[in-house]
């Protein structure tokens, strides 16, 4: 019988289990995934006992259950909550780990049926640009930030295991609403990466690139590194926030309208302004300790 389910034995979810390995708080551990070689790099690595393909019979594994973790992509989510209902026991709780909520709260209310007040929808601020069994470290959560976005049915007795499981695994847990968690992360998560992998391909696409990228620097790479991140995780970001993204993307393009006014203009103050108004707010953000650790992306 498994105490821990990892439906998505990825990054996030082999992280997981190699956390609570290391954290001594579960027995014995499930994983479940897409790929048979990434299944077996997560068993080699201690971080699950036994792995399923989903077109295996993994639903048994369910029974008894303490905890089902779905970290798949974002797409994904429907089919397999759809998957999940029939065979979840009654006592398990079930936690997602996507980049948005509403939508993910959309198709939990489609498909769980009876076992929607034991789901609580949650998204741990942490990430890379690797993924893979291989690339998930035990580390990946501690001391970052890990959000739930509760139902107003939530189970309280679920949204406490849900609390303790994410602390468990070295996170901080908050709460927000699910639509404002949407709006803030368009803003602070989802555009950027999206910059990212744009000013990439815009470089990319120029017949003379390859001079380009042999003469960028530390500035371009260190901007440029999420670009590296899963193009399928981040296409099903996008669609699954399009709305609070589309917002973002348009008051983004009024401030660089704004920006391509005061170099067109040659108006050297607006410029140093907006630069030493965003240098200090970067100097106290990055000294404060509030958010992302440096060096790992926060998703």
């Amino acid at each position: 019988m498994a105490e821990l389910v990892v439906v998505g034995a990825g990054l996030i979810g082999t992280s997981c289990a190699l956390a609570l390995r290391a954290s001594g708080v579960t027995g014995r551990i499930v994983g479940v995934g897409r790929s048979r070689p990434n299944l077996d790099a997560a068993r080699t690595r201690g971080a699950i006992d036994c792995g399923y393909l989903f077109d295996e019979p993994w639903s048994s594994e369910l029974a008894g259950a303490r905890i089902v973790l779905v970290a798949v992509p974002m797409a994904q989510n429907r089919s397999v909550f759809a998957a999940l209902a029939p065979a979840l026991d009654p006592r398990s709780v079930v936690v997602d780990a996507g980049s948005t909520k509403q939508d993910v709260i959309v198709a939990a209310r489609a498909t769980l049926g009876v076992h929607l007040p034991r789901f609580v929808p949650s998204h741990p601020i942490a990430g890379s640009e690797r993924s893979g069994a291989e690339a998930a470290s035990a580390a990946l959560y501690v001391g970052r930030q890990v959000i739930v976005t509760p139902l107003p049915e939530t189970d309280p007795a679920a949204l406490r295991l849900a609390r303790e499981f994410w602390t468990a695994c070295g996170a901080r847990v908050a709460s927000l609403d699910a639509a404002r968690h949407d709006r803030i992360f368009a803003a602070v998560s989802h555009l950027p990466h999206l910059l990212a992998f744009l000013l990439v391909d815009e470089i990319a696409s120029r017949p003379d690139s390859t001079e380009y990228l042999a003469n960028a620097g530390g500035g371009f790479r260190d901007f440029t590194r999420i670009a590296a991140s899963s193009p399928e995780m981040w296409r099903d970001i996008a669609l699954a926030n399009r709305d609070a993204l589309e917002s973002e993307i348009d008051v983004f393009r009024q401030a660089l309208d704004a920006l391509s006014l005061s170099i067109a203009h040659g108006d050297g103050v607006a410029i140093e302004a907006l630069l030493e108004r965003a240098a200090n707010v970067r100097r106290s953000w990055g000294e404060s300790g509030v958010g992302a650790i440096e060096g790992v992306p926060a998703i």
